[in-house]
């Protein structure tokens, strides 16, 4: 926030307060006195708060912080031990009710077929008892959902998936004796079938047979001694789990099995620990303790039938984990960050790296010789590019500016990838309830009344507004994300909303833009585009993922190209042409009409609109993992927003060129009986919207109805926010401010505030989510700040205003990229025969 905004403010003084009167009695007086206080102490705090901390300053304090907690997240690695398989198999929580949360990592939720892929050609055992039965039926279960437990009970138990050739054996050992022993050592003579993945465990028949006596403990720990030998031998050559014993519920046990206590599992489990970490003295031992379990059963044995054995959403809590502990390393799914390995960077990542080591070696050198010129230039807007006019004439960017605008974005896209490329800072999954979406929406719209300031306009969608608008979109849009609230259809349905109203403000503004200035110059078509897409494409190398991935970016883009070629295809109609002759307007009405035609012609033809964006080159900037159907369903959704926001602007810039409306400060938009009516219809649509999106049943239905009725969502609230003259006076600079990085937001939340290509959140402080979302939104803002700033460094260096000079660049471009495109082609495998 500015501070000489928050200083004016100040100094004005109090609406109503009388120049100099007398109050009628002291009871007024005091009144008054205490609301001119009250607003004073407002302002005060306000400029307080901006004079001491400034972006500047938070930038330092973010920097500091984030070299902190990498010294701290990889001190703890290699002094700590442990990572996130062990983390998996050992620590968790729940999120909620039977959603749960391993220490630091992300569990993926196995379908049949990813756990045929994974367990293909695979045998797995599951040795043990009853407890161990029910968790060997939970996980085949994952494999065939249909399979069903037929009550065999105290006998051998096979599962086979014929078409996938995987072999899961339950076989009943309902002791850890020298029967169990004997299985095993049968696995580890040579020829033998050994299987791939072995679960095992076994206490309760011990404890029930010999009434819980020490002397049964102690032959308990020998015989586990015994069995360690065989179970690090087949550890050699698969994956060997020993379950710890889960607790029991007590009160509910029958009088047979009273004797099971809790106390007693206890001093079995430290045995069983005891034994198989004693087997490896001098190394690690390769069996793996499944503990995780017991934390789970912990909180849910009150819910057991009969006091011993867990509920099912428990043992499917078991199950899952098993599975991601086998398959996160062969499938390797991005939201199953547990017991993975990160891939070492490729051939393009290691080159990025060169290069911005390269730029803070050549920053340097410039540094050293002393080469000084450096202006920062005025950050434009995206949608329209309008920039203030410095007082004073400008010094050309130079090239000392450029690499250090480099180096900074080195050391941004260096934590970009320790974030969510290298395996330093953990991930959670997200967990949705309406307390984590809503209470975060209220707090930012406290602050966003507490930084309410005058407008400088008064026009309808001013300046201010427009970022005051992108501003708090954003931020309810972020909010969604972290929350997981698209979970909850009513959430999505509004938030389905908020994003048609970031493409109805793109027609706005180009077109608002052409409209008035005329300028349909190559430089400002590469100024746009450079500024949509810098970020994007270096993340695409740096992050090693696809242009379409970043969705929203090829949408906006595509959405100005359309907007560009409709109105300066001839005959190029400005305002200017159309104050001459009202038949000019009609031209711009069957330009809209053509391009609506277009629309309809790709939304009502998805064959036509798949086989015009898979056509390579095009196809590159629109496939997504080898399909063009997430940029159809993304272009489609919202298909209309960018022509009612052309629409809009054309009207609004007509009736405004005609003096239909009256935007003067503290008038209404219209006379009193229109805007009042207009104000009654916009509330009544504005709720009858909101109604219908909470009735939703399913997304599907309800976002085919989206692309017509979004719009009336949007008109609504421009009308209520732009009719009353009051409401077009004010704005609120902490909305305006983060609209004016909206872009920048939206992308770098993808890694560096979520996680896992947005599928989990970053955790940079474990343990206290509250405060780690406080670290990283901070963090995450100041990053998004500067990367904003580095565009428009680069973006005066790269696009030059001489046009033999631009062609040239856009030669060499054009050239490397043809290149690039043509090896990646050239190098792409041959399919199966």
């Amino acid at each position: 926030m500015e501070k000489e905004a928050a200083a004016q403010h100040a100094a004005e003084p109090a609406d109503g307060a009388p120049g100099g009167a007398q109050p009628p009695d002291r009871t007024a007086a005091c009144c008054h006195g205490g609301a001119k206080m009250a607003v004073l102490a407002y302002s005060l705090g306000k400029r307080e708060i901006n004079q001491h901390f400034t972006v500047k300053n938070a930038k330092s304090i973010s920097l500091v912080v984030v070299i902190l907690l990498v010294v701290f997240h990889t001190a703890s690695r290699y002094y700590g031990g442990g990572d996130s398989c062990e983390w998996l198999l050992s620590r968790g929580r729940y999120l909620g009710e039977n959603v749960w949360q391993p220490h630091g990592c992300m569990m993926h939720k196995y379908k049949s077929i990813e756990a045929e892929k994974c367990l293909a050609q695979k045998r797995v055992a599951f040795i043990g008892d009853s407890r161990i039965r029910q968790l060997f039926y939970s996980f085949i279960k994952i494999i065939d959902p249909g399979q069903r437990e037929d009550g065999n009970k105290h006998k051998d138990i096979s599962f086979e998936d014929e078409s996938s050739s995987v072999h899961v054996d339950f076989l009943w050992h309902p002791e850890a004796n020298n029967s169990m022993k004997d299985r095993l050592i049968s696995w580890t003579y040579e020829g033998s079938a050994k299987p791939d993945v072995i679960i095992l465990g076994a206490a309760t028949w011990s404890i029930k047979l010999h009434s819980g006596s020490s002397e049964a403990l102690q032959q308990y720990k020998a015989n586990l001694t015994a069995i360690a030998v065989p179970l690090e031998n087949l550890a050699d050559h698969g994956e060997v789990y020993w379950v710890l014993q889960d607790p029991v519920n007590e009160e509910v046990l029958s009088d047979n099995r009273k004797m099971i206590t809790n106390q007693q599992l206890d001093l079995y489990n430290e045995a069983a620990v005891d034994a198989l970490n004693s087997s490896k003295r001098n190394s690690r031992s390769r069996v793996k303790l499944l503990v995780a379990t017991r934390q789970a059963a912990l909180q849910t044995i009150s819910q057991s039938d009969d006091g011993l054995h867990l509920p099912e959403s428990t043992r499917n809590v078991g199950a899952t984990i098993l599975m991601n502990s086998v398959c996160n390393k062969v499938l390797r799914p991005i939201d199953g960050s547990c017991c993975q390995m990160l891939p070492p960077p490729n051939f393009l990542q290691k080159m990025s790296a060169c290069f911005f080591l390269g730029s803070a070696v050549v920053f340097l050198v410039l540094h050293v010789l002393g080469n000084n010129r450096h202006r920062r230039p005025v950050p434009p807007d995206v949608e329209s590019l309008e920039e203030k006019k410095p007082t004073t004439a400008a010094v050309p960017l130079g090239q000392k500016a450029a690499f250090q605008a480099l180096c900074r974005m080195g050391i941004i896209m260096g934590y970009f990838y320790l974030c969510d490329r290298a395996d330093v800072f953990m991930k959670e999954q997200k967990f949705y309830t309406h307390s984590t979406f809503f209470i975060p929406l209220i707090y930012i719209f406290v602050l966003g009344v507490f930084y309410s300031e005058n407008s400088k306009e008064t026009k309808l969608l001013n300046r201010e507004q427009t970022d005051e608008w992108k501003g708090w979109m954003q931020l309810v849009i972020l909010i969604y994300h972290i929350s997981g609230a698209s979970a909850f259809i009513p959430v999505y349905m509004h938030v389905r909303v908020l994003v048609a109203a970031y493409l109805f403000q793109t027609g706005y503004g180009h077109f608002s833009f052409f409209w008035l200035k005329g300028d349909f110059g190559l430089y400002r078509v590469c100024q746009v585009l450079f500024r949509l897409n810098f970020l994007v494409l270096v993340l695409c190398v740096v992050m090693d993922r696809q242009y379409q991935f970043y969705y929203f970016v090829p949408l906006v883009t595509f959405w100005f190209v359309i907007i560009y070629a409709t109105l300066a295809l001839w005959p190029q109609i400005l305002q200017k042409r159309a104050n001459a002759s009202g038949m000019w307007h009609l031209g711009v009405l069957a330009k809209l009409l053509a391009l609506l035609l277009f629309i309809c012609l790709f939304a009502y033809s998805q064959g036509f609109f798949e086989s015009i964006f898979s056509v390579w080159p095009i196809s590159k900037l629109f496939e997504l993992h080898g399909s063009i159907h997430e940029w159809w369903f993304r272009w489609k959704l919202d298909r209309f927003a960018v022509i009612h926001g052309m629409l809009f602007a054309f009207i609004y810039l007509v009736l405004q060129k005609r003096q239909g409306l009256t935007e003067g400060k503290g008038e209404a938009l219209f006379p009193a009986k229109i805007s009042n009516l207009l104000l009654f219809l916009s509330v009544i649509s504005f709720i009858t919207y909101s109604i219908w999106a909470s009735s939703c049943k399913n997304k599907t239905e309800c976002n085919e109805m989206h692309p017509y009725i979004s719009v009336v969502q949007i008109l609504a609230f421009i009308l209520i926010r732009n009719i009353p003259g009051y409401a077009r006076s004010i704005y609120s600079s902490f909305f305006a401010w983060f609209g004016k990085i909206s872009l920048e937001l939206f992308i770098c939340q993808y890694h560096i505030w979520l996680a896992a290509d947005t599928k989990g959140i970053l955790v940079l402080i474990p343990g206290n989510p509250t405060l780690n979302i406080m670290v990283s939104t901070f963090i995450f803002v100041c990053v998004a700040h500067e990367i904003s700033l580095i565009t428009n460094d680069l973006a005066q260096v790269v696009i030059p205003k001489d046009s033999m000079a631009l062609l040239k660049r856009l030669g060499v471009v054009g050239f490397f990229t043809l290149v690039v495109l043509l090896l990646a082609r050239g190098s792409k495998p041959m399919p199966d025969a």
